[in-house]
């Protein structure tokens, strides 16, 4: 009769029966990918942007050349909540879905702030942002895949 280390049996306790990974999409992961090297460019451009002339810095219709400015610190941290979802889907964190959530969210109101609310403060025209229409599967996604999420 062979005995079972504690080890093993520490291993088979905590190991989930299917893994989360496999319950994203592969446009998802593609994303996650992205985003994750998004996030490690924009610690860079925070860190030695002191050396660099001009950057160009995008999302959500938000767009500057200085990482040094309201919208270039807003823009890197957008990037950088984003890397922090990458990180919590791809590793199968318990808030990974949430995060998700939120971001979906937050890229929400941002995109209409864009289209809505900043042309009347600068030159007025109607400008559509098509990251919209990529953000609704989006929180679509993350909300089947927060319940999906729970019962693994």
């Amino acid at each position: 009769m062979e005995e079972q280390s504690p080890f093993e049996a520490f291993d088979l306790q905590n190991k989930p029966l299917k893994r989360r990974r496999k319950l994203l999409p592969l446009w998802i992961k593609v994303f996650i990918w992205i985003f994750f090297f998004a996030a490690f460019v924009s610690i860079l451009f925070l860190a030695f942007g002191f050396y660099l002339n001009t950057i160009n810095l995008s999302i959500y219709g938000l767009k500057t050349e200085d990482v040094y400015t309201p919208t270039g610190i807003f823009t890197c941290i957008l990037y950088l909540y984003k890397g922090a979802v990458s990180y919590g889907l791809w590793f199968e964190k318990d808030w990974g879905p949430k995060a998700g959530i939120i971001d979906a969210f937050v890229g929400f109101l941002v995109c209409i702030s864009v289209m809505v609310i900043i042309p009347f403060f600068t030159t007025p025209h109607f400008n559509l942002r098509l990251e919209i229409l990529i953000l609704i599967p989006y929180l679509r996604s993350m909300q089947k895949l927060e319940y999906s999420w729970k019962r693994t």
